[in-house]
């Protein structure tokens, strides 16, 4: 894993290891990738859980009654089930979303695979991902998992983060520099 020795260097980092190192040796990778999946999606479009997870004001037991019941409810494994607890227990829900990517990280450095954060103006369709995958597996020589995010303030276009790499074709940057070059 070439990762593995950045990743370790935060906290989150951490945590993803410990959680990926478990469910490897458990041998539930997919269910627990499965369910980082379907908590990240709800992360994203539930202000209540963003607020579990991130307010300062909610103690550790309230915290862990809330996301014990929110793990429930998304049907999560138990292995990611337990993880949420020992965060909740340990006031590092708020590191959710950093612990996700680094644990997606590690688990495509195990497959073999690299990943690519993409950041699109709107959301992608199927075959959108089905031909930038191919693109990029022919431009970097081994499979990648598409990391996608939505970020309207780039107006068009694409931002590609893959490792230590960026490509950024989007609108925005076109339209800074072409600002930039007109003031000469």
């Amino acid at each position: 894993m070439e990762n593995s020795g950045g990743i370790q260097a935060s906290l989150a980092g951490r945590y993803a290891t410990a959680l990926f190192e478990l469910a490897r040796d458990e041998g539930q990778l997919e269910a627990v990738g499965s369910s980082l999946a379907t908590l990240r999606s709800s992360l994203r479009e539930s202000e209540d859980l963003t607020e579990l997870t991130t307010s300062p004001l909610i103690g550790r037991e309230d915290a862990l009654k809330g996301i014990t019941a929110a793990a429930a409810a998304m049907r999560l494994d138990p292995i990611t089930s337990n993880f949420l607890g020992v965060l909740a227990q340990n006031r590092r829900l708020s590191k959710l979303p950093l612990i996700i990517r680094a644990f997606n990280m590690l688990a495509a450095n195990h497959r073999g695979e690299t990943t690519a954060e993409v950041t699109s103006a709107h959301p992608l369709t199927d075959d959108q991902v089905s031909a930038l995958r191919t693109n990029l597996k022919d431009r970097i020589g081994c499979d990648v998992t598409v990391d996608l995010n939505v970020d309207p303030t780039i107006l068009g276009g694409l931002v590609v983060k893959i490792g230590s790499q960026m490509i950024d074709g989007s609108i925005r940057t076109k339209l800074n520099n072409l600002a930039q070059s007109m003031k000469g």
